[in-house]
This record gives C-alpha cells, structure tokens and sequence, in this order.
C-alpha cells in the first residue's frame, strides 16, 4: 500500500542485539489528509531508506506493508514502511515499481435505529 502524507514527527533510532545480529530501526509519525484526518506510527527498519532527508511539515508519499502478529495471547499490528518518497514524485526509482497513490474517504458513521418498543403484555421468558 502506498499513502501521501504529512511527516509529524521523527522518533529516536533505536538500536539492539538479536539472534541475526544488530538490528535499527526508527518510528515516524505521519497525518493523513481529509475532513477525518488519522496519525500513524511507521516503522522504518534498517538503513534501506533515508528518513532523515524529510522535515517535520513535509508531504511524503510512504509505501508500506500492514502486519499483525500474537505474543502471549496478545495481538499486534505494525506499519513497516520499505520505500519513502516525496509527495507528488511520479516514476520509478532505481528500477522499482511505483503503484499509483490510493485515496480513502471516510464518512462518519450513521447512528443505531431507536430500539424497539416492548410488547403490551411484557412477559418475557425469562
């Protein structure tokens, strides 16, 4: 998926010791556009891409994959980002697939009918 986007904020890189080796990564927080806008945390991994090229304020179109995973019984979803670009830059670049921006509209949900009336006699079953 790809979304344009404007750049809040850039957190810490933070760094660690796995079973692979030393592993970077960095969180991004990003705004959608729209009458519904929507803060997202994206996780940039690794040095593949080079975030600090980008200013808070800036529109940015980041490309990114949506995944889920349990631990102890408990779920979890990261937006882990493998291609940021600046917002409106068409074409590829080094020879990778650009897709075509995606635009969401979100409409506000309509409120439950009224519930219903109870029957005269109000004998339940129970």
């Amino acid at each position: 998926m790809n979304q344009i986007v404007r750049l809040v904020q850039l957190n810490p890189v933070q760094t660690g010791e796995g079973k692979n080796g030393p592993w970077k990564k960095q969180e991004v927080i990003v705004e959608t556009e729209g009458q519904y806008p929507r803060k997202i945390c994206v996780l940039v991994w690794g040095d593949k891409i080079d975030i600090n090229r980008f200013k808070p304020g800036d529109m940015i179109d980041v490309y990114f994959d949506v995944e889920s995973r349990e631990y102890n019984g408990k779920w979890y979803t990261d937006a882990k980002a493998w291609k940021i670009e600046p917002a409106g830059q068409s074409g590829a670049i080094d020879g990778e697939y650009s897709a075509p921006a995606q635009t969401r509209t979100y409409t506000p949900a309509t409120p439950p009918p009224p519930p219903l009336p109870l029957p005269e006699d109000k004998d339940l079953p129970f």
